[in-house]
């Protein structure tokens, strides 16, 4: 077993959680927004990071614009993904702080289950209890750390592995080299009875590219937090082959395509954002 990882919400990977729910905030709070996450900004208000992070349209600079647009694109084609589905358990890796089990729509008896670190975890459900937020399905925290042997603590949190799951990775991806990818994939794959299904998001980017990109650049000078030190070099593991390998009928949607279906372009500005591909996938 490797040492937990187990960074609180405003240190290392926990801040990169906390940006994201900014970014979703500002999305939810715009004229027609794309996703509405009502949750996001509590999140944001509890941790009182330092510098404050936006969260509201006026407040935000273009870099924290692009990253609500992106965001915006990215949680919506997820959340069709999850509402086109009919499994009665969905898995989400290293979950952070997008709350579907409480702002999504499910059909009665589905499951959600968390998977990450405890802090995490712990704060997303101290804040959600302070607020007085109920879930809208059952969900099960399952903390773990991706490096462990989180395919025993999901089954021990009640798992059916002989039933359909709909698995999502994101944000997660890009954080890991390439063979931590494709054992987590496997591993997936093995958990994975026929109809199954697998969302992914792919940024193919190369560290050294995304290191002057914004806000990951004010994030490193405002926080302490250096993004690229956790992004891996020479990435080149293929996802959609490797689902394809392995008899997953895969679909592999740019994200610049679905933004422009969305009526939301992404910004030139936005450019380390646009190298990435939206990937869902359906076992057997």
């Amino acid at each position: 077993m490797t040492q937990q990882a187990d960074w609180d919400i405003v240190t290392d990977v926990g801040i990169t959680a906390l940006a994201v729910a900014a970014a979703r905030a500002i999305e939810s709070h715009r004229a027609n927004p794309l996703v509405s996450d009502p949750y996001a900004e509590l999140f944001v208000a509890a941790a009182r990071p330092q510098p404050p992070m936006p969260t509201r349209p006026a407040d935000a600079p273009d870099p924290w614009q692009d990253m609500g647009d992106y965001l915006g694109v990215r949680s919506r084609f997820f959340d069709e993904y999850f509402a086109a589905g009919a499994t009665r358990q969905a898995v989400l890796l290293a979950a952070g702080l997008d709350v579907r089990g409480y702002r999504l729509d499910w059909p009665a008896g589905t499951v959600v289950y968390e998977l990450d670190v405890p802090k995490v975890l712990q704060f997303k459900q101290n804040v959600l209890a302070d607020n007085g937020v109920a879930s809208r399905t059952e969900v099960r925290n399952v903390d773990v750390d991706l490096r462990d042997d989180w395919p025993t603590a999901l089954q021990r949190a009640g798992f059916d592995r002989t039933a359909p799951t709909s698995w999502l990775a994101e944000g997660l991806l890009p954080f890991l080299p390439n063979d931590a990818v494709e054992r987590l994939f496997t591993l997936v794959d093995e958990l994975s009875a026929p109809g199954s299904r697998f969302a992914v998001e792919h940024i193919d980017i190369d560290v050294s590219d995304l290191a002057n990109q914004q806000p990951m650049a004010d994030m490193a000078k405002d926080f302490g937090f250096d993004i690229t030190d956790m992004w891996p070099n020479d990435k080149t593991f293929a996802p959609v082959q490797w689902l394809a390998d392995h008899g997953w009928r895969v679909t592999s949607t740019p994200v610049l395509a679905a933004a422009e279906g969305y009526g939301r372009p992404l910004r030139p500005s936005a450019a380390g954002l646009r190298h990435t591909v939206l990937i869902t996938a359906t076992k057997g």
